[in-house]
């Protein structure tokens, strides 16, 4: 069954170049693994301190094995100096 995440990630004041550039080096790794359809980032025009993935997938599988990837390991190591406030993840699948 497909699945599709909304994730949302708030910078610290005065990290939200730094978090920009740790999460958009998340895209193009991504979208190269197995059963990611859609890996898109991006930014609150009005608080440019909260940035959004919307994410498609191909199965919750395919998602937790991209939870998994070294790129997503990495990146999140780095979180406790980037981020306000711990990300909000929802995964959802379409009903119609």
């Amino acid at each position: 069954m497909k699945v599709d995440v909304v994730a949302h990630i708030h910078a610290k004041p005065g990290k939200e170049a730094e978090l920009q550039a740790v999460l958009e080096g998340f895209v193009d790794p991504t979208r190269q693994e197995e059963g990611c359809i859609r890996y898109d980032l991006f930014v609150d025009l009005d608080h440019p301190h909260k940035f959004t993935f919307i994410e498609e997938w191909s199965s919750r599988e395919a998602l937790v094995k991209h939870g998994q990837s070294d790129h997503i390991q990495a990146g999140r190591a780095k979180f406790p100096d980037l981020l306000a406030e711990p990300g909000w993840v929802q995964v959802v699948t379409k009903l119609k």
